[in-house]
C-alpha cells in the first residue's frame, strides 16, 4: 500500500474542517530526495486558524514514514514573503493538490508566479545583505590565511548571489537553485563550478573568486539595495534603533549594521552627525545620499 493511501483518511478528515484552506501531498521522487526532508511523503495543510502557526506530526506505517505540517495562512505568507522557507515553495509547486477551498492554493501559486515587485525588492535586499556579510567575513579569513573558513564563506556568498540573481528576474528560488541559475546566469554557475571542481590550489581558487565576486556584487548593489534605500528616503534621517524597530528593516536582523556600512562605503548612504548630551561625542545617524 502506498503512503498516499495510508494518509488518505488523515487529509480527508482535515479537508472536512471548515478552517482548512488547502491540502497538498508531496511524495518522495527518488532516494535521498531533499524535498521531503528524508520522509516518503509530506502532507502540507494550510489553515485559516491562527491559534497555532505551526503544528507538526510524524507518522509511520508499512508503506513508509510521513510528516504532516499544518501551517496557518499568515505564517505561510510570511515565509513566502521573506523567503525563509525555500522548501515550502517547492512543496507548493510540486505537490499534488488534494483539497483547495475556493481555489485558495491556485491563487497562491499564481501570486508566487507573478511575484509582486515590492516583495521582490525586499527579498533582493535580504539576499544582498547576507551575500555582503558572507563575502566580507570570507575575505577576512582569506587574508588571515584561514583558507578552509574562507572557502565555507565563499560558498555561502555564491549561494546568496545565485538566489539574488533568480529573484532579480522575478522567479522564486527553489531548493535546487543551481539548476535554475545555470539557465538564468551561466556566469555565476561557472564561478561556482570553478570553485568546487578546479584543480588549482585552494588559495588560488579563492583569490580568483574574491576578485570575480566583487564584480558581481558591484553590478547588483544598486538594485539589491532599493528596498532599504526606499525606506530610508521616507525620512530625513534615521538612527540605528529606529531602523531595527521598523517592521520590514528588522527582517535584515544581524546583517543590518554590516549591510549599512557596506552601503556607506558604496556611496549610497550618508552618515549624519547630530549632537549628543556629551559635547565630545556625536550621534551617528543615516540618510540616503
Amino acid at each position: 500500500m502506498a503512503v498516499e493511501q495510508v494518509l488518505r483518511s488523515i487529509y480527508q478528515e482535515r479537508a472536512s474542517n471548515p478552517s482548512t484552506l488547502g491540502v497538498i501531498l508531496v511524495e518522495k521522487r527518488e532516494e535521498g530526495d531533499p524535498i521531503t526532508d528524508t520522509f516518503d511523503a509530506i502532507l502540507l495543510i494550510i489553515t485559516a486558524d491562527e491559534d497555532k502557526p505551526i503544528f507538526t506530526k510524524h507518522y509511520t506505517s508499512d508503506a513508509g514514514k510521513a510528516a504532516m505540517h499544518i501551517i496557518s495562512e499568515s505564517q505561510l505568507r510570511k515565509w513566502l514573503f521573506v523567503g525563509s522557507r525555500r522548501k515550502v515553495v517547492d512543496w507548493l509547486y510540486y505537490g499534488k493538490v488534494y483539497f483547495d477551498r475556493n481555489e485558495y492554493v491556485e491563487r497562491l501559486k499564481k501570486d508566487l508566479q507573478e511575484f509582486p515587485y515590492y516583495g521582490r525588492k525586499l527579498k533582493m535586499g535580504l539576499e544582498l545583505s547576507k551575500l555582503v556579510r558572507a563575502y566580507i567575513e570570507g575575505k577576512t579569513f582569506f587574508e588571515q590565511g584561514k583558507y578552509m573558513d574562507a572557502y565555507h564563506h565563499v560558498v555561502s556568498s555564491l549561494h546568496h548571489l545565485a538566489r539574488l540573481a533568480v529573484i532579480e528576474v522575478g522567479l522564486v528560488p527553489e531548493v535546487t537553485v543551481w539548476r535554475q541559475i545555470k539557465k538564468i546566469d551561466p556566469a555565476i554557475y561557472k564561478l561556482y563550478e570553478e570553485l568546487i571542481t578546479s584543480e588549482e590550489p585552494l588559495e588560488k581558487r579563492l583569490e580568483l573568486l574574491f576578485l570575480a565576486s566583487e564584480f558581481f556584487i558591484h553590478n547588483r548593489t544598486a538594485s539589491g539595495a532599493e528596498h532599504l534605500l526606499d525606506i530610508l528616503s521616507t525620512k530625513e534621517q534615521w538612527n540605528i534603533q529606529e531602523l531595527h524597530e521598523h517592521d520590514e528593516v528588522r527582517l535584515y536582523s544581524i546583517e543590518l549594521e554590516v549591510y549599512i556600512e557596506f552601503l556607506i562605503e558604496k556611496g549610497l548612504i550618508t552618515v549624519v552627525q547630530s549632537p549628543s548630551k556629551n559635547e565630545l561625542i556625536f550621534h551617528r545617524d543615516y540618510k540616503v545620499k
